[in-house]
């Protein structure tokens, strides 16, 4: 089986990649199933039922969606191979900038929005800087300076990574994204297998459902500012 993850920023249009590109990958002799994480709730689950394509849904509630994706994963490709799934897309929550799951052997997606300002991508952590395809959705309103410059900065940012732009309304994009998709290399499981980098950690009392704030109800893995010049901080 196959497998891709896909990521992204919230609402930057990853649902609309995968249905377009899945329609083209979804045909006699290959089966695309597809994973949704979440953080609270979803109903992109029945925009992917509505095209046809098998998915399940896993919401990760009061967790770390990135932690709960990493602790799921390996799980949902014995779903895939119930399903008899040729391809499996993990498409994760909208998440922090920081978070980081791409997995080592399989294709990684990063989905970026190029509304969010020409400077977002050296903002981006590792999943936009270790991932394999970075798609940029949403060019089509920004002028061709912007993309450009867009584009150029997600460069500098990953020099690796294929540069494509998508349409998520026209599907413009989809037919080069699938056809990268389909020659990912296939994996028999994800046991074993490492993140390409670090998750985000924190070990604090806020992490177990501490509400208070003050010095007196901090301790763990608590890291604090330092104040110093007007306008510096670190």
């Amino acid at each position: 089986m196959r497998v891709i993850t896909v990521a992204g920023p919230p609402s930057v249009g990853k649902t609309a990649v995968i249905l377009k590109t899945a329609e083209l990958l979804n045909r006699p002799g290959q089966r695309v199933g597809i994973v949704k994480f979440d953080s609270l709730s979803t109903s992109d689950d029945k925009l992917y039922q509505r095209a046809g394509l098998p998915v399940t849904v896993g919401l990760a509630g009061n967790v770390c969606p990135d932690h709960f994706f990493v602790s799921n994963i390996d799980d949902c490709l014995g779903w895939g191979r119930d399903q008899a799934l040729d391809m499996l897309i993990a498409e994760s929550a909208g998440l922090c900038n920081r978070c980081s799951p791409h997995v080592q052997g399989t294709l990684a997606v990063c989905v970026v929005d190029a509304l969010s300002g020409v400077h977002t991508p050296k903002k981006i952590g590792p999943m936009l800087k270790l991932s394999d395809i970075v798609v940029i959705t949403k060019g089509d309103i920004v002028s061709q300076a912007e993309r450009e410059v867009f584009a150029f900065n997600v460069r500098l940012a990953n020099p690796r990574a294929t540069i494509l732009f998508f349409n998520g309304i026209t599907g413009q994009g989809a037919g080069e994204l699938a056809h990268r998709l389909e020659a990912a290399q296939s994996i028999e499981r994800l046991e074993g297998r490492r993140l390409r980098f670090p998750m985000p950690s924190a070990v604090c009392p806020y992490c177990i459902g501490e509400t208070v704030i003050g010095e007196d109800y901090q301790r763990g893995n608590v890291r604090k500012m330092t104040f110093g010049c007007a306008g510096h901080e670190g």
